[in-house]
């Protein structure tokens, strides 16, 4: 059924490329954590989600692998993206086989390399060579904050590989985890970013707190030591949910009595209250009312008596000012004097 779905798709994207002479834009992906480049595949026919693709990139030509066709209509008339150069063959496919097995070696040399240089807190994760052979990458972690200086092992491995370029990108931890892959915290077989995150948004510890989340370090960190992804996937939801409920520890009149709130189901909407004689019960939140303490019937009582007035009101004060002022102003004399 997905793959009925999925020919549909591409046939009526072909269809619309065709009729507004729209370019087929693809998102390209060259390694397991990196981002989708952006690339126009309109001489290509019939792309497929999965297909190989060779292209040149700021980093020489590469081999990728296509993971998005873009429907965007605005995005495809405005910009303009270097053109995919072709369909990776089979001879394409084995040269890359070939060039992944040179950059493994490449990185257990790098290993060796700073163990004999002394550059320590340092841990290299992959080693990429393009596919022109002219440029060798590293993918290295670190937690030291200062640049980690790679010159005195980088002209070595240039030299080796005889490579243009030898060059070491740094990504945090969350990118590592990503790249190993494996079982995720919760007990998921895949970690979700491994399976489908495309990036990394912010987390905070304001969204365990807002949907109720135990805030013990290994019931809210991944697998990277950070906090978890899937912090942020309902949090949204948690927060418009939040609104119209009351906060905890407030005082509540209910159809049982008067109470205490101790928590509140944003997402069902109802509100667990602390009934004496009763224990807690839950009840929707149309059922209770807060009650106001002493201080905000007070700040109530001493508001500007403007903003109590019902737009009847207002209306009603402004004709009976207008009344009076009329009937103040010195008036016309009376024709008898």
């Amino acid at each position: 059924m997905h793959h009925i779905f999925h020919n549909w798709l591409q046939n009526n994207i072909y269809m619309e490329n065709t009729s507004e002479n729209l370019p087929v834009v693809v998102g390209i992906r060259f390694s397991p954590i990196g981002k989708s480049y952006y690339f126009d595949a309109s001489k290509i026919e019939d792309v497929q989600i999965g297909d190989n693709l060779i292209v040149e990139t700021s980093r020489g030509w590469q081999l990728g692998q296509l993971v998005q066709i873009v429907e965007d209509r605005e995005a495809r008339k405005k910009m303009r993206y270097k053109p995919v150069d072709r369909l990776a063959t089979p001879e394409d496919l084995n040269k890359k086989e070939i060039l992944d097995a040179k950059a493994s070696e490449a990185l257990i040399i790098s290993h060796e390399m700073m163990i004999a240089k002394k550059i320590k807190g340092v841990k290299v994760v992959s080693a990429e060579m393009s596919f022109d052979e002219k440029i060798l990458s590293f993918l290295y972690s670190t937690e030291n904050e200062k640049q980690i200086n790679f010159n005195s092992i980088t002209s070595e491995i240039k030299d080796k590989y005889q490579v243009e370029k030898v060059s070491f990108h740094k990504i945090g931890p969350r990118d590592v985890a990503k790249y190993y892959c494996g079982m995720g915290a919760c007990g998921l077989e895949v970690r979700c970013c491994a399976r489908f995150l495309n990036k990394f948004e912010s987390i905070s510890i304001r969204m365990a707190k807002a949907q109720g989340i135990s805030l013990t370090p290994s019931d809210i960190t991944g697998m990277c030591d950070r906090l978890r992804c899937c912090l942020s996937f309902e949090y949204c939801n948690y927060v418009e949910g939040l609104k119209g409920l009351p906060k905890r520890n407030k005082r509540v009149n209910t159809p049982m009595g008067a109470g205490k709130v101790k928590d509140v189901a944003p997402l069902r909407k109802t509100v667990f209250v602390a009934l004496d004689g009763h224990g807690i019960k839950e009840f929707d939140v149309k059922e209770i009312e807060v009650i106001k303490s002493n201080q905000e019937l007070k700040n109530i009582k001493h508001s500007p008596s403007k903003n109590r007035h019902s737009p009847v009101q207002k209306n009603q004060i402004k004709k009976n000012q207008s009344r009076r002022r009329r009937n103040t102003k010195p008036g016309k004399k009376s024709r008898k004097e």
